[in-house]
């Protein structure tokens, strides 16, 4: 798909598809592995209606209501999701411990079985659409449900493995193990994934504090402004920058001397387009301020307080 509102759209499909295939096969099987998957993929359906929305006000400019853009949704969405996935992760582990503890639970695992196949290969091939759909839109929500679904992949894939054990032990006559395989199998599936909704959201949550980006972002932009500026004279040159969602929002301020040779607006204005596109280089979407002053009082970090101007 080529599109971000298509690809969005197909996830959400796929989501609503599985949760509601999940919680049909939680009533016929008993197995709390399967409602986890369903609750998951439902309320990843939920948040995905909202993040089509959202994708369509990204790429809106900004403006009275929102003067610096629509951005800071799209990490305010993954937020959200990755704290979500969280929350089930969460009721899930303390649900299997409290079964485990209790003498586990019984379940079917003909269905159970036919239930986790059909989940991988679902989860699998809208993983691969998500991936296919990175060649042609640059889109950190894009990003995030391609890793939700590569997720979900390993999990259906560690489920499908776990009731096919079920129906060996079955067969085997190691029936008091069944019980304990779906408990064992929440715990093990939650450990091992709990990693991921919690980077997905701490990654987030800074976006939204104003972090700076990382490094693989940050060190190239701080370098196309060095060669924007490369044969003027500075007196000091001070760069900030956050990245809500896609946008990388970049502020800079240059200090120069009274008498440099930027002292005409013209001038000023072709350093300014210079440095704009030297940073499109190596990162877009991008918004790029730049400001010249010959007083560093107007670059200095400040905490908005009432500064001397003069000294």
């Amino acid at each position: 798909m080529k599109t971000e509102a298509r690809t969005l759209a197909f996830s959400a499909f796929m989501a609503l598809l599985i949760g509601s295939a999940g919680i049909t096969a939680t009533l016929a099987s008993n197995s709390q592995a399967i409602l986890l998957d369903g609750l998951f993929n439902l309320i990843y359906f939920s948040v995905a209606l909202v993040t089509i929305k959202v994708s369509k006000l990204a790429s809106r400019p900004d403006s009275e209501s929102y003067p610096f853009g629509y951005s800071y949704f799209e990490s305010l969405v993954n937020l959200c999701k990755g704290l979500l996935i969280l929350g089930v992760s969460v009721f899930a582990l303390v649900d299997a411990i409290a079964a485990l503890l209790t003498g586990g639970r019984e379940i079917a695992a003909g269905i159970a079985v036919i239930y986790a196949l059909f989940a991988t290969l679902a989860c699998s091939l809208t993983a691969w659409v998500m991936h296919r759909s990175q060649r042609y839109v640059q889109s950190p929500l894009v990003a995030a449900d391609k890793l939700n679904w590569v997720v979900n992949s390993l999990i259906s894939a560690a489920v499908l493995s776990a009731f096919c054990l079920v129906m060996i032990f079955e067969k085997l006559n190691l029936d008091t193990l069944v019980p304990y395989v779906d408990s064992v199998l929440v715990i093990a599936v939650v450990l091992l994934c709990l990693g991921v909704p919690v980077r997905m959201a701490s990654q987030a949550l800074k976006e939204l504090l104003n972090k700076t980006p990382e490094e693989v972002i940050a060190v190239p932009a701080r370098e196309a402004i060095k060669r924007a500026l490369a044969g003027t004279h500075t007196l000091e040159v001070r760069v900030r920058m956050v990245r809500p969602g896609r946008l990388l929002y970049v502020m800079v301020h240059v200090v120069m001397p009274e008498d440099g040779a930027c002292d005409s607006l013209k001038r000023q204005d072709a350093l300014r387009a210079r440095i704009d596109d030297e940073v499109r280089r190596c990162y877009s979407p991008v918004v790029c301020d730049v400001v010249f002053t010959a007083n560093t009082h107007w670059a200095a970090p400040t905490c908005g307080l009432l500064i001397d101007k003069h000294s």
